[in-house]
């Protein structure tokens, strides 16, 4: 029986790329292997996600899923397309001779007007490239992930590197679609797309974030934990740091892509916060510091 791959990631047979996209990401990340390590079943339907995204993130294959019920020609079977390799097309003195002389250059005819058109079967064309889109966070980004793609009834371990972006490419050679003729696969070529962070911005290699400083500390000096992708850190707020200044934290961004020894930097903004309740005494004592401090 045909897989519905409409049914497996959940949306109608008419949805939209975007509604495709996202029951993929939504599906993809409550599945994944990495955050389901007691279930064993969820590597099986991990695959089967990605197995039916992939057919349906792409116009061709989808449009042949919907006419035959598969995207895979060696599935075709009995009331589906024949198709048949034909090495000699007599083409005579038809119209189709002269398109057919300018399309392919006479390859393979004989110098006679009217000879068989032929040889084809005999040629190797290499199978077109394939690109296809990854999730991941701006976490895996940072450590680096590993994703199972389905290729076919294989299932293919993919590792995306530390510091990858959205738009890195990671490369699957001969994991593309099939040559002819016996020639080579195609490439196999992962889009990777970083899915935004509560805590973090993301600018190339550097991260940006915020951090809270209570008004004490702000205006006596003191330490305050910052955050990082990889443990918090220590910051030391000198008196009188005023909201909005920010911190240079260096080597605490993002790995450089290909080069992991190396990292961006960190910049931390203060934002400084203040008691919303007073008591009638403590508001007293702050009437007093505005007063000796002149305003």
């Amino acid at each position: 029986m045909a897989k519905d791959y409409y049914q497996t990631l959940g949306v109608k047979r008419d949805a939209t790329e975007k509604e495709i996209k996202s029951a993929f990401r939504r599906l993809a990340k409550k599945y994944h292997p990495d955050a389901n390590p007691n279930d064993p079943s969820a590597e099986s339907k991990f695959k089967e996600i990605n197995e039916a995204y992939e057919v349906l993130s792409d116009a061709e294959k989808r449009a042949m899923y919907d006419r035959y019920g598969t995207a895979t020609p060696g599935a075709w079977g009995n009331g589906q397309p024949d198709v048949r390799t034909y090495t000699h097309v007599d083409v005579g003195d038809s119209p189709f001779a002269d398109i057919l002389e300018s399309l392919f250059g006479g390859f393979g005819r004989s110098r006679t007007r009217g000879s068989d058109f032929g040889g084809f079967a005999g040629v190797r064309t290499r199978g077109q490239d394939i690109e296809q889109p990854v999730i991941i966070s701006l976490r895996e980004a940072y450590a680096g992930s590993t994703r199972l793609i389905t290729r076919g009834d294989r299932t293919v371990k993919v590792n995306i590197p530390r510091g990858a972006a959205t738009g890195t490419r990671v490369r699957l050679a001969g994991e593309g679609a099939p040559g002819l003729g016996g020639g080579p696969s195609g490439d196999l070529y992962l889009i990777v797309e970083v899915e935004p962070d509560p805590r973090f911005e993301r600018k190339g290699d550097d991260l940006h974030t915020e951090v809270k400083v209570d008004m004490f500390t702000a205006l006596l000096g003191g330490e305050i934990e910052v955050p990082t992708l990889d443990r918090p850190v220590r910051l030391k707020i000198p008196a009188g740091t005023q909201s909005g200044r920010k911190f240079r934290l260096a080597g605490k961004g993002m790995p450089v892509l290909r080069q992991p020894d190396q990292y961006g930097d960190l910049y931390a903004r203060v934002l400084i916060t203040i008691p919303e309740n007073l008591t009638p005494e403590a508001r007293r004592l702050v009437e007093q510091l505005k007063t000796a401090c002149g305003r």
